[in-house]
């Protein structure tokens, strides 16, 4: 649908000339590529806001995904044709500060529509929440390597796991929508709408499901669940912080064997997209079970759910058995 000049902005000739393909003229020969339809077509991130794209665009849109299904986010390097289909989208949805090789090919994108997902809600610094227990010293040294992720601010990016915040970037999507492509505007309204609807049921269930439980503290891998633990009334203890990739520290290990003891903790959480290891070692180490708690940072075969609110669902599933929910 773009009805702009086709152009390929000074990053992804850059990144071609690098890469030594000489033209990009072939990159987006794909007819579903960004830029090439009859269509709204729009980038997506990562998978909550390509859910989010496709539930409010419906027929009307055509989403492409920078993050291939299976692929962890936070550490995405952009090719040169992804680039290039950004620069030839009618629109660009993402979360900034997740993604830095994201924002920065934002940044030099000239797409028009550029909707950023943390400016439609309030993002806050989860940063020490989910490590109270563990002293000053410890504390510190988490919020430092937190910040290197989180941007200087340390702001959690995770907002996507709390329906209400997510309904509100959701609303905030179809606002943009309908201002770019004005021909589909009561389409895009109704489908945000139902949506609404849909994530209004979802936490429902989760209030529902948690208000009466045995334990309200709970063990994950990394840090990605401090809007759902506020939501709802629990405490998250993450092994890692927000980086899933970074290792813990002995001291920080023993904390949690005896924070396990203490809070009544009967399970620690992992997830699809990363290395399960040090969750398995802990619960071992403590006599704990394991189970996931998916991030919802991008949907495989091997997801409890087809979809954002079927995972959703499996993740409070899987909390009502972990915290024994009455």
């Amino acid at each position: 649908m773009n009805v702009r000049r086709r152009r390929i902005s000074g990053i992804a000739v850059t990144a071609a000339t690098a890469l030594g393909l000489g033209t990009l003229s072939a990159c987006s020969s794909d007819s579903s590529a960004a830029g090439n339809t009859d269509k709204f077509d729009v980038v997506a991130s990562f998978y909550p806001m390509e859910y989010l794209a496709e539930q409010i665009g419906g027929d009307h849109v055509n989403v492409t995904t920078l993050t291939e299904p299976g692929q962890e986010p936070h550490d995405l390097e952009l090719s040169a044709k992804q680039t290039a289909q950004m620069g030839e989208a009618d629109a660009v949805l993402y979360l900034k500060s997740l993604q830095p090789a994201v924002d920065e090919a934002i940044a030099q994108s000239d797409v028009k529509t550029k909707i950023d997902a943390a400016s439609l809600t309030k993002l806050e610094d989860h940063g020490n929440v989910e490590h109270d227990h563990g002293g000053e010293e410890h504390a510190d040294e988490h919020a430092e390597e937190e910040h290197s992720e989180g941007g200087e601010h340390a702001l959690d990016p995770h907002v996507w796991l709390d329906p209400v915040k997510y309904a509100e970037i959701a609303q905030g999507v179809a606002e943009s929508f309908e201002k770019a492509d004005p021909d589909h505007a009561d389409d895009y309204r109704k489908n945000a709408e139902a949506l609404a609807k849909k994530l209004s049921d979802l936490d429902t269930a989760y209030k529902e499901g948690l208000a009466k439980t045995d334990s309200k503290v709970f063990f994950t891998n990394h840090a990605a669940f401090g809007y759902l633990a506020e939501r709802y009334g629990l405490t998250q203890e993450a092994i890692n912080g927000l980086d899933p990739e970074s290792e813990p520290s002995p001291a920080r290990i023993k904390e949690l064997q005896e924070e396990a003891k203490a809070d009544g903790v009967t399970t620690v959480f992992y997830e699809t997209l990363v290395s399960d290891k040090t969750a398995k070692t802990l619960a071992k180490d403590a006599g704990l079970k394991t189970d996931v708690l998916d991030p919802l940072e991008g949907i495989t075969d091997k997801s409890k759910g087809e979809d954002y609110v079927g995972v959703m669902e499996a993740n409070l599933k899987a909390l009502e058995t972990a915290l024994g929910a009455k």
